[in-house]
């Protein structure tokens, strides 16, 4: 009788649902591989179905997936995915999420409120992920939200060495949009050989989405060529607004950088109208037609750091050596 062999072969494999597929599609080359083919359709009551074309016993998969608009539909389709590894026998499910839908819902506000930033990990976790690996959290505490490792990837050093090629020469100070950025802007900060920083006064009313007021700057702006910062830009009205507050306090000009691009309507109406001289985003979302067809904005790769982070996990190194001397 012939004795069983064991291997020990470790077989990658990275998958992609249909929200973003050309992210997923650019990772998958930079770690030279292809995409495991997949079926992914809707019923006609818009239930999602999934199926992998491959055996995908034994591997070690990677579920590529952002949660862009229709936000809860990209969602479930992630979440079923993760279920179909699970069941075809996987051995470690790592869930990466270029932009984690719900993050700005990670804590109360007000009374009888959902967390529900917490409760899309607790999906995951019981879908069967072993593993979170993120881009630009919202807040650093959402890592803390799912019960197993969670690697949070910051697109920073993609972003500020576009801004430090091409803006270099100019007396630069990092502006934050509101004081709760402040950390991420002194990361900034330290990427642009120690420029100055300062920051928006603003106020938020809790009980309407996507509005807020900028009062006033404080910093010294004037005369500086003023790098916006923020994680993400959605409608544009808060972003628009420091904008023309900085160039309002006699700033020079005004650069905005962000990791994510969401765009909801009219952010790209009020980023065509704005003050702002350049927009640079990263692709973790996709950007619409009329988004790619406005000269101001620029978007870089976030391929070569996901699928740099994909190989460390892969081979058990170290995501957090990519990061040495953050901030």
């Amino acid at each position: 009788m012939t004795g069983i062999h064991r291997t020990t072969e470790k077989n990658l494999m990275v998958f992609t649902g249909r929200a973003h597929p050309e992210l997923a599609e650019e990772v998958a080359k930079e770690l030279g591989t292809s995409l495991v083919p997949t079926q992914a359709y809707q019923f006609a009551n818009s239930e999602t179905y999934v199926r992998f074309d491959e055996s995908v016993r034994g591997c070690d998969a990677f579920v590529i997936q952002s949660h862009v608009a229709p936000v809860n539909e990209w969602i479930m389709e992630h979440l079923i995915m993760v279920d179909a590894l699970k069941r075809g026998s996987a051995k470690r499910i790592t869930v990466v999420l270029p932009f984690y839908g719900y993050a700005r819902q990670d804590k109360k506000h007000r009374g009888r409120e959902p967390i529900s930033a917490r409760l899309i990990a607790d999906l995951f976790k019981t879908a069967g992920a072993d593993r979170l690996l993120a881009v630009d959290l919202h807040t650093a505490q959402i890592q803390g939200f799912f019960d197993g490792p969670v690697d949070h990837l910051m697109a920073t050093p993609i972003l500020s060495q576009h801004v430090k090629d091409k803006y270099g020469h100019e007396d630069l100070v990092v502006v934050s949009p509101d004081a709760g950025r402040i950390k991420v802007a002194e990361w900034w900060s330290n990427k642009l050989d120690g420029a100055p920083l300062a920051f928006i006064h603003k106020t938020r009313d809790v009980t309407r989405p996507n509005a807020s007021v900028a009062n006033r700057v404080v910093g010294e702006v004037e005369g500086r060529m003023c790098i916006l910062v923020d994680d993400m830009i959605d409608s544009g009205g808060t972003i628009c607004q420091a904008a023309e507050a900085l160039m309002n306090q006699g700033a020079k000009g005004v650069v905005i950088a962000a990791t994510h691009a969401i765009f909801s309507d009219p952010a790209v109406e009020r980023l065509r109208n704005s003050v702002a001289q350049e927009i640079v985003v990263t692709n973790t979302l996709p950007l619409s037609d009329e988004a790619k067809a406005l000269d101001k904005i620029t978007q870089l790769s976030i391929a070569p750091l996901i699928s740099r982070a994909i190989h460390e996990v892969f081979e058990d190194g170290s995501v957090t050596s990519m990061f040495e001397g953050r901030a």
